[in-house]
């Protein structure tokens, strides 16, 4: 049964090239192309379609306005299609805040050279977007984050010195590695993120957590010192390994292959943990398409480590965690508010039996 798409966007232009590249496998429908907002909550109703592609800046309304709108009263999948611009990356995180599946970046120019893998990367999308479980992603009773305790002075000062966290996530993981956060305490030690995300965005991400958590979160450097109280996040197009020299931890960043199909992998950055720390670290493989993080994981919990995976209930893709979980990678499955404590539990368990 072919997936049903409407496309939202004000560009004649972009609506005729999305129409033309997502029928192409045949296994995705576009039921209707609109030209903003008005037109689209109309067509929403006529054809209720199974995935709505989404511009951000559009006549009438402003595509983050109409996201909140449609989020709010008739949650669906939502695949933002957005500039690859400073500013367009700022105003694509708050929208998969606001509850869309994920993005594809227009090409900035050479929009005829970056056809091909923009149509790839637009129809996996959409086909995720699809099997999404986007009431996962709706607000839970009981289930928000609540202010973060601080770690005792002696069981901090023990992690600081040589534990370490290692977070993956790929589709929906904006939200959950922000949760994840947000319930951290401001203490705790170093954390280093692999999100799949391109170049250009990562930065903005970083900015983003360092906002809203009590964190300060960076985008990883090479040699950068991982410090408690701190998070990096892998650059887009880079891949991220830890790193131990002269009793330091550090980040090393470099543009060597991708790994289980991505740059950051999440494999890469796991595997550098298991080998550097062992059962020194804990590890949390979060919402996400494909099995990215599975081996890496399993290395870490043959290393010694503690392991989580995201519950499929509240995961948007329940496919990372799944993956990992089938690979005998995960200890503990947990909603995504629960990952936090259980890191930091296992830390500190550790810590004490050691």
């Amino acid at each position: 049964m072919s997936i049903r798409v409407l496309i939202v966007d004000d560009s004649a232009l972009i609506r005729g090239i999305l129409a033309k590249i997502l029928p192409a496998d045949g296994d995705i429908e576009v039921v209707g192309a609109a030209e903003d907002p008005i037109v689209a909550r109309e067509m929403i109703k006529t054809h209720s379609p199974d995935v709505l592609t989404l511009d951000i800046e559009m006549p009438n309304m402003n595509g983050l306005e109409f996201l909140d709108r449609i989020m709010r009263l008739r949650p669906m999948p939502v695949v933002m299609v957005s500039t690859l611009t400073h500013k367009g990356a700022r105003e694509t995180l708050l929208a998969l805040e606001l509850g869309a599946v994920d993005f594809v970046a227009k090409p900035a120019r050479d929009f005829a050279g970056a056809a091909d893998r923009f149509a790839i990367d637009l129809r996996t999308k959409v086909r995720a977007a699809a099997a999404s479980s986007v009431k996962a992603r709706l607000p839970r009773p009981g289930a928000q984050p609540r202010a973060p305790a601080a770690m005792s002075g002696a069981l901090a000062g023990a992690l600081a010195a040589e534990a370490l966290i290692a977070i993956g996530a790929s589709t929906g993981g904006v939200e959950a590695v922000k949760i994840v956060l947000e319930m951290m305490p401001a203490n705790c030690p170093p954390i280093v993120i692999a999100q799949h995300m391109p170049k250009g965005f990562t930065e903005r991400f970083a900015q983003r957590l360092n906002e809203v958590t009590p964190l300060s979160v960076h985008e990883a450097k090479d040699r950068m010192p991982l410090l408690p109280g701190h998070a990096y996040v892998a650059p887009g197009d880079l891949q991220l390994r830890v790193e131990k020299s002269s009793g330091q931890l550090k980040c090393r960043t470099g543009d060597d292959p991708p790994v289980s199909g991505h740059r950051p992998s999440v494999d890469v950055l796991f595997g550098s943990v298991a080998e550097q720390l062992g059962h020194k670290a804990a590890g949390a493989i979060l919402t996400g398409m494909g099995r990215d993080g599975a081996e890496g994981l399993k290395k870490m919990r043959d290393a010694g480590a503690y392991t989580v995976g995201q519950s499929k209930s509240s995961s948007l893709i329940y496919g990372m965690p799944k993956a990992a979980f089938e690979a005998g990678a995960v200890i503990d499955q947990v909603p995504v508010e629960g990952v936090a404590s259980k890191l930091i539990e296992a830390l500190g368990t550790r810590r004490n039996a050691a």
